[in-house]
């Protein structure tokens, strides 16, 4: 039995040297060099699996840099011997020399080609609970509650007391608010708004309503402030206008001009005026005009106020401009026509169109019941409207009904 395997095995060098002459002639016809197709002759004769050919195809370009390619019979699978000790590796072994570094580099450049881990490998519990799982930003979403966790410009924000929920319910404010960067676009316009003067405490309600300033351009809200204070608008005024109407600035130069040039010459006021009701209600100069046309026509028309009655009413309560047309003719038919107050009346206490009917007539009907409904000021036991609408309960059954506020209560159940 020793001598059948002596002999096998005999054969078996027999044949790796002969694939070894014959790997490093055909090698040489392909132009390798002397080097190289010695050291490949040495792994021609090494066992081969199929992992070992792979390995072998890679020595063979790393080895010759290029100056061969595989040999056929790697490429036809007939590039494997079995596994032995071969005199012709022992040989080689004392040529063999070290690879130089650019083999090296090459080398480190292959481990580039070696596909990803699978995901479906195994891992151990160590790694797996090393593992960070970043939340997924949602693709699409209906609030914006949703990315405050992914957005620094919306944390921020949050933090200055801005109501997420109100802003994206205004038009496009929500993805405004996404495409903005808080250090390049917002902080800037933050510190505009102190400066005009803006609490801080008012930022975030500010923002909240008006979000759409801060993607205003710097230098036109300045240019707009500027032209104010051109109008003799003091700081502390432009501040007041500002907080109290968040989109004034939106507005450009040209329309405000416009806005103020319409109050102007349309009430027939004077500069002084015309600039103290806008102070007291700024919304007139970003509301629609539409609405205060229509109620300039119905004071004059359907209630029967004179140009000048007009102004005073205005000037006095600006509100007036942009009340409910309805309820406006409400109000003045129970105090025109019920109560039988004059128009020059009304002009002298027109804060009484600002006052709920239902507060007004409770009360009169109350006076009138008591026999105190007199509001001629000429007449003794003189009520004036504007105590009548504006004192509290209390106060007016004490003071103005004389009686108790049980009374007054009592009576109230009986309506």
């Amino acid at each position: 039995m020793a001598v059948w395997a002596r002999q096998v095995s005999r054969w078996c060098c027999l044949l790796n040297s002969a694939r070894a002459v014959e790997f490093t002639r055909r090698l040489r016809s392909r132009g390798c060099t002397a080097q190289a197709c010695s050291e490949l002759a040495s792994l021609a004769v090494l066992p081969a699996g199929k992992e070992d050919v792979l390995w072998r195809l890679q020595a063979c370009r790393h080895v010759s840099v290029g100056s061969c390619s595989p040999p056929d019979s790697a490429r036809d699978g007939s590039f494997s011997s079995p596994e032995s000790s071969l005199p012709s590796v022992q040989q080689e072994q004392g040529k063999a020399e070290t690879l130089p570094d650019l083999n090296a580099k090459i080398l480190d450049e292959d481990w580039d080609d070696i596909p990803p881990s699978s995901a479906l490998e195994v891992i151990s519990e160590e790694e797996a609970v090393q593992i960070i799982a970043e939340p997924l930003l949602p693709i699409q979403s209906s609030t914006l509650r949703d990315y405050v966790d992914h957005s620094e410009t919306l944390e921020k924000l949050v933090h200055l007391g801005v109501d997420l929920s109100q802003v994206e319910k205004r038009q496009k404010a929500g993805q405004l608010l996404l495409t903005l960067d808080f250090e390049k676009d917002v902080k800037k316009i933050l510190l505009f708004l102190k400066d005009v003067g803006v609490e801080d405490n008012q930022l975030g309600p500010f923002l909240t309503k008006n979000p759409y300033i801060l993607a205003e351009d710097l230098e036109s809200l300045e240019t707009r402030v500027a032209y104010l204070k051109s109008k003799k608008f003091g700081k502390s005024e432009i501040a007041q206008m500002v907080s109290r109407a968040p989109y004034l600035l939106l507005f450009s130069v040209e329309r405000l001009d416009n806005r103020l040039g319409f109050f102007k010459n349309e009430l027939g006021l004077s500069v002084k005026k015309t600039k103290d009701l806008v102070i007291r209600l700024p919304r007139l100069l970003t509301g629609k005009l539409e609405p205060v046309k229509e109620n300039l026509q119905v004071c004059q028309i359907e209630l029967g106020f004179q140009r000048n009655e007009i102004q005073q009413i205005v000037y006095k309560t600006p509100k007036i401009l942009t009340a409910s047309k309805k309820r406006l003719k409400q109000t003045f038919d129970y105090l025109h026509n019920i109560m039988g107050i004059p128009h020059h009346m009304l002009t002298r206490f027109p804060q009484v169109f600002n006052s709920k009917l239902l507060r007004i007539r409770e009360r009169h009907m109350f006076l009138a019941f008591l026999g105190r409904a007199q509001y001629d000021p000429a007449q003794p036991s003189y009520i004036s409207l504007d105590q009548l609408v504006s004192l509290p309960d209390e106060v007016f059954c004490t003071e103005m009904a004389k009686a108790s506020m049980q009374d007054f209560e009592k009576f109230l159940k009986t309506l």
